[in-house]
């Protein structure tokens, strides 16, 4: 899994960017370095990183101003950010949570934990992207499963008006092929009808059992509440 994840370290110490890209590196993970906010924000469009490492202290541009362009951008903002800060102070870990970063880390920090941030931070965005996939085609499959719905009706109502159709026409013809005929569409009619009825019958089982999915399994909004139960 390390192999296909970029990280891009944000940091204008050299000596944290050489250690986290040496370390990193050897675990498998591709990674790119930033020397300020400017520069990270052209890598990010240039790396489309898995991950952002941001110091939030820096010059030119704050690690907050790099996440507020970030999360303010369609385009970048499902990209995980872990923050670290040698400030240790509530407001700034509840102002960082609010502008949308995945984890806060306060220098000095042990690596170990770091990266096992760094994995629980993917592993939760792996998780979140399934989800969003699997409502994707939940929801997907009822539009498709209510216009079916919506047809075979349409197709029982024109089957109604073919039986009555026969049935006048065979008050009306004194012919007996003909009628053996318009008898036999009827009996045809009959096997439509218990096939629609099956089908539909099928559909509305179907529905019931998505519904119990969506019911029993973990949404959206309820794993980002307990992510940042969790994280803060």
């Amino acid at each position: 899994m390390n192999a296909q994840k970029k990280i891009l370290i944000v940091d204008d110490e050299e000596i944290n960017l050489d250690f986290f890209d040496v370390t990193m590196s050897k675990l498998g993970y591709e990674v790119e370095k930033a020397r300020d906010g400017e520069e990270a924000l052209e890598k990010v469009k240039r790396f489309l990183p898995d991950l952002i490492l941001l110091d939030n202290v820096m010059p030119r541009m704050s690690g907050w101003e790099v996440t507020r362009i970030l999360k303010g951008d369609p385009k970048y903002l499902e990209i995980p950010i872990v923050m670290f800060s040698a400030l240790d102070d509530v407001k700034d870990k509840v102002e960082g949570f609010g502008l949308g970063i995945d984890d806060y880390i306060t220098k000095p920090f042990n690596f170990s934990e770091v990266l096992a941030r760094i994995r629980a931070v993917l592993r939760t965005r792996e998780l979140y992207a399934q989800i969003v996939a699997r409502e994707s085609r939940l929801t997907l499959a009822e539009e498709l499963s209510s216009d079916m719905k919506a047809n075979l009706l349409d197709f029982v109502k024109t089957i109604d008006e073919l039986d009555k159709t026969v049935e006048i026409l065979s008050q009306e013809n004194q012919n007996k092929d003909q009628v053996k005929h318009l008898h036999e569409v009827s009996d045809k009619s009959r096997k439509v009808r218990k096939h629609v009825a099956e089908l539909d019958a099928r559909i509305e089982k179907t529905i019931v059992e998505w519904e119990r999915l969506k019911k029993d399994e973990i949404g959206l909004s309820l794993l980002e509440t307990t992510i940042r139960k969790n994280i803060s």
